[in-house]
């Protein structure tokens, strides 16, 4: 079995998951936040719907500079409503699937450099950028979104098993 056979069924269990959460960020709880070092709900929920596209970005070049001499760093796109957040998900969803369907072995396996400032941060093969750089922290904050949708009183969605919202 290729690596890309073995991980697309993980893939879409968990972009699956994680878009059942992001569905349920209310427009107008936007900028509830639980703490003043915390994200707020939209600024969140932004951040995985913007993390996923990092697949893509990664199968496709070797390295990326997050703040790149003499330029302005990179930034998320501000959250504008879960419409919006929910129709960048699926397009950065669609677009990581079709990359990672479409790799070969030795594909996973290049070197994939992430920057700041020029300077190399680290260096580690695609599939491990992938699998921690990607899925690992949009899993992460996919169960931080769903602490600030329990504290807001949003019923959260079963995830690996029945939630105390949902129980079928």
């Amino acid at each position: 079995m290729s690596i890309s056979q073995s991980l697309l069924p993980e893939f879409d269990h968990e972009m699956a998951t994680t878009r059942k959460v992001l569905e349920r960020v209310p427009d107008a709880r936007a900028n509830w936040k639980p703490h003043d070092k915390s994200f707020s709900m939209g600024a969140l929920s932004q951040h995985i719907g913007t993390l996923v596209g990092w697949t893509t970005m990664t199968m496709t070049t070797t390295e990326f500079d997050m703040a790149p001499p003499g330029q302005e760093p990179m930034k998320t796109p501000p959250f504008t409503s879960t419409a919006d957040l929910l129709a960048l998900f699926d397009k950065n969803v669609a677009d990581a699937r079709a990359v990672l369907a479409g790799a070969s072995d030795a594909d996973f396996v290049v070197g994939w450099t992430l920057k700041m400032a020029g300077q190399d941060l680290f260096t580690i093969p695609r599939i491990g950028c992938v699998r921690t750089w990607v899925m690992n922290h949009v899993i992460h904050h996919r169960a931080q979104l769903s602490v600030y949708l329990r504290l807001n009183d949003i019923p959260v969605p079963s995830m690996y098993g029945p939630s105390a919202d949902e129980q079928g």
